[in-house]
């Protein structure tokens, strides 16, 4: 039952507000590598600041069940000799016990993706990442159903049913990109869903199941068969206009008519979006593609008008991945250009998904080991040293929006806060940028062509109905506020770090330009703004002591 907005006294430059709600989609799961990484203090106090300051809800991790968190024991482990079998397989969640415990004692939930398989289940191993993950089908699918049913039971022994059925299930991780973290069938995933599926409804029917958490749109039928066939990305490579193809979902239509057919529970559908893509040309070569810059909402457009003709029109919409490029070594996610595009992909499609989950929230993320340098593209908001990159001011900035819309523009938005005051974001995406996205780069100095587009944009709006004398905190990210990538650079692109580099640059990422705004005697907020080139700004209610 959807809950009416209090009536509102505010304008808006003269007009009555909107209030529609404002879904905060950003924060409602942020991604991170792998399970065995959360048992890292500096990851645990790096995950508390995304949930104290970025509003982080849940948080989602690959190989839960991988070898490194002993869940799954065949063997004793041998040490120096060689292992010795044992008689019947046990479980074993110390290890896990640790990382769950940790993010609820955050303030948080896990969203949980079953996989990768332990190697004493898997029929293929060593599949991929520098941590040898199993893409694999189970050798026996009875003994992965008796291992995930001994899971959920442990936890809901240990954190109560209630707490469990708010948790999110989802099935394995991109096992279209075959053969790395899928190495099966298509049919055989299905069958992995199913008896996943299956196996949590019986434990509790309330226990929310979802998938495929298949990998970005494509414009070809390169997932349509039962394996990955390179044979026909030749036109999606060769494409003068990439956004002029047929981009659609992968493998979400087919699970839906598979669990329609089977009468399988579908809470929710998973998928990964990224504005970009990689297509084998005629001669064998992969060549990357640059989607537009709204290529996000485009998806989920389309997504939702799937589900909306489906059998399950009611499924909610996770993106369990987001980013500006799937790559651990794109220097763009180190700088302010990333910043501002996901401020405006987020505003874009706050009302499109359930969430949409950055990847990832640090880069303490070992997939292809540990990064070289201190700003070697990692996803992360905040680097290994736990320094802020501008995308984590943009989240903070974005997480002190109220949760009812006033006002929404191109370049913005003003929200409702719950003491009747306002709170806003807004960026400048150049004009000159068009369509296109910012892309991906191998180098910090590649991306710093960026800095030459504009103009400048200036943002104007009045708020009446304030409280007079009530003041605002006004936070501004720009070139030469809180971009510590382009300090780094300056200095020389030290390679390791000192102590003391770690403290200098740490007050470069957190130096925004901070002033403040008060209401006038007429209750009247005049906001006027000039943002420079790749700016975001917040406008937040200074908070009152008492």
């Amino acid at each position: 039952m959807s809950v009416e907005a209090p009536p509102s006294t505010l304008l808006i430059d003269g007009r009555p507000p909107s209030g529609l709600p404002l879904r905060h989609v950003w924060s409602e799961c942020l991604g991170a590598g792998r399970a065995n990484e959360a048992l890292r203090a500096d990851w645990q106090d790096q995950f508390r600041e995304a949930v104290q300051v970025l509003g982080a809800r849940h948080v989602r991790f690959h190989g839960v069940f991988h070898d490194d968190m002993f869940v799954y024991r065949a063997s004793n482990g041998g040490g120096f000799g060689p292992p010795t079998p044992l008689a019947t397989p046990v479980h074993t969640f110390a290890y896990v016990d640790k990382v769950f415990d940790a993010i609820l004692d955050a303030g948080a939930r896990p969203f949980v993706e079953l996989g990768f398989m332990p190697r004493e289940l898997a029929r293929d191993t060593e599949t991929l990442f520098w941590w040898k993950a199993h893409g694999s089908p189970p050798t026996d699918m009875a003994a992965w159903v008796e291992l995930v049913t001994a899971t959920v039971r442990h936890w809901i022994g240990r954190y109560g049913l209630d707490e469990v059925r708010r948790w999110p299930f989802e099935v394995w991780n991109e096992p279209n990109l075959v053969p790395h973290f899928w190495t099966g069938t298509r049919s055989e995933y299905f069958a992995l869903y199913e008896a996943t599926a299956r196996a949590l409804k019986a434990i509790d029917p309330e226990l929310r199941v979802g998938g495929p958490s298949s990998s970005v749109f494509v414009p070809d039928a390169r997932y349509d068969g039962e394996y990955h066939d390179k044979s026909v990305e030749a036109a999606t490579a060769e494409a003068d206009d990439p956004d002029a193809l047929g981009w659609k979902p992968v493998w979400i239509s087919e699970l839906i008519a598979f669990c329609a057919e089977r009468d399988l529970p579908l809470d929710f559908v998973s998928t990964h979006l990224y504005p970009t893509d990689f297509a084998f040309d005629t001669q064998g070569v992969g060549r990357p593609i640059s989607r537009n810059r709204d290529a996000t909402r485009d998806d989920l457009l389309q997504l939702r008008e799937l589900l909306a003709a489906s059998p399950f029109p009611a499924a909610e919409v996770h993106v369990t991945e987001w980013s500006t490029s799937p790559s651990s070594r794109d220097h763009m996610h180190d700088t302010l250009f990333a910043a501002t595009y996901i401020t405006r992909a987020f505003l874009q499609c706050q009302d499109l998904a359930d969430s949409i989950s950055y990847w990832t929230f640090t880069d303490i993320f070992e997939e292809g080991g540990g990064g070289i340098g201190p700003f070697h593209g990692g996803f992360g908001f905040v680097n290994e040293q736990g320094l802020h990159k501008p995308t984590f001011h943009a989240m903070a900035m974005l997480n002190r929006l109220g949760d009812r819309i006033l006002a929404q523009t191109e370049h913005g938005i003003l929200t409702a806060t719950p003491d009747g005051g306002v709170a806003g974001v807004f960026f400048n995406y150049p004009d000159s940028m068009g369509d296109r996205s910012v892309g991906s780069a191998t180098s910090y100095a590649a991306t710093r062509e960026l800095r030459e587009e504009g103009p400048a944009r200036r943002i104007t709006h009045t708020v009446s109905g304030l409280r007079p004398g009530a003041e605002y905190r006004v936070e501004l990210l720009d070139w030469t506020h809180g971009n510590v990538a382009e300090e780094w650079h300056r200095r020389g692109e030290p390679l390791n770090l000192s102590r003391r580099d770690v403290t200098e640059l740490a007050a470069v990422a957190d130096a925004l330009d901070r002033r403040t705004l008060a209401v006038a005697d007429d209750g009247v907020l005049t906001i006027d703004l000039e943002l420079p080139a790749w700016a975001v700004t917040s406008i937040s209610p200074v908070p009152t002591t008492r």
